[in-house]
């Protein structure tokens, strides 16, 4: 009792001491400095896309939607979402749970593997498929013969954005159920619940924000990639152009309103996803705070 009573005195002592030694300025240089940085990194910029992408009325930014190769790079960039989020959700799920679940030799090693998107450069990832699925690549011939078609074509596109955010899902669901434990699971088991049933009923609530999290990062960088995408593509115009593809190339050829407009409409995808998570966030706590 004693020994608590006196850490207690030392914490509130270091608390006061802190709170007379830090002064007012330092805290109001802080929040202007961060503030500054916001603004000057994200909010002006974002501003500014959308200014100039309504700088000419509505009428104009709408006309954009009419272009055939626009519409065509959002219906590409949404079936690549939809291909690749829940491929990326599968496998994330499946690897979060056998390298938290299971002791095995070269753990350590599987884990740094998964991370290994975080470090390569979109650009070499792209060139990677590039030497393996190209006409000169490795499998290029075998894939010749058999008249399949990968590089500057819809798979490149699927496998790069793949090997892009593989690691989102697992890297958010890793630490969710190593803190989780298993005696929930094992307590499931005991009563006689098949493994579906623990997974549905006590697994995937336990992991469901770093799921969430995971797919919300995962589609969030699967519409936004450029680099792996573009090596992969050829950036061919309604056939192999993607949203950001389509931006580069609008303001290559000078025509800055279409671009501003997919970029614009990139933001806005992002702003619908956020909104989405807080709505969840938000239902999710009602029901926990009920149960």
């Amino acid at each position: 009792m004693k020994s608590n009573a006196l850490g207690g005195d030392i914490i509130a002592q270091n608390k006061a001491g802190s709170q007379t030694r830090e002064a007012p300025w330092v805290r109001i240089a802080l929040i202007g400095i961060a503030i500054s940085y916001l603004g000057l990194v994200l909010f002006l910029p974002a501003l500014n896309v959308f200014y100039q992408a309504f700088r000419n009325g509505v009428g104009p930014f709408l006309h954009n939607f009419t272009d055939p190769a626009f519409i065509n790079a959002i219906r590409l960039t949404l079936l690549i979402a939809l291909i690749v989020v829940p491929i990326n959700t599968v496998f994330g799920l499946c690897a979060a749970w056998a390298i938290t679940r299971h002791k095995f030799p070269g753990r350590a090693l599987v884990i740094s593997i998964i991370d290994l998107p975080f470090a390569v450069s979109p650009v070499v990832a792209g060139l990677m498929l590039v030497l393996l699925y190209g006409r000169s690549g490795w499998l290029g011939p075998t894939l010749e013969a058999l008249n399949i078609r990968i590089i500057f074509a819809l798979p490149a596109m699927i496998i790069a954005s793949a090997f892009i955010t593989m690691p989102f899902v697992a890297r958010e669901v890793i630490p969710v159920l190593e803190e989780a434990g298993t005696d929930q699971e094992e307590a499931a088991k005991t009563l006689g619940a098949k493994d579906w049933q623990i997974f549905w009923r006590v697994t995937l609530p336990n992991i469901r924000w770093g799921l969430l999290y995971g797919v919300i990062l995962t589609n969030a960088r699967v519409m936004g990639e450029f680099g792996a995408v573009s090596v992969v593509s050829g950036n061919i115009i309604r056939k192999t152009q993607t949203l950001p593809l389509y931006v580069e190339e609008a303001y290559k050829q000078y025509e800055s309103q279409a671009a501003f407009a997919a970029s614009v409409l990139l933001a806005c995808l992002a702003l619908v996803t956020l909104v989405l998570k807080e709505i969840l966030e938000r239902k999710t706590s009602i029901k926990d705070v009920q149960e």
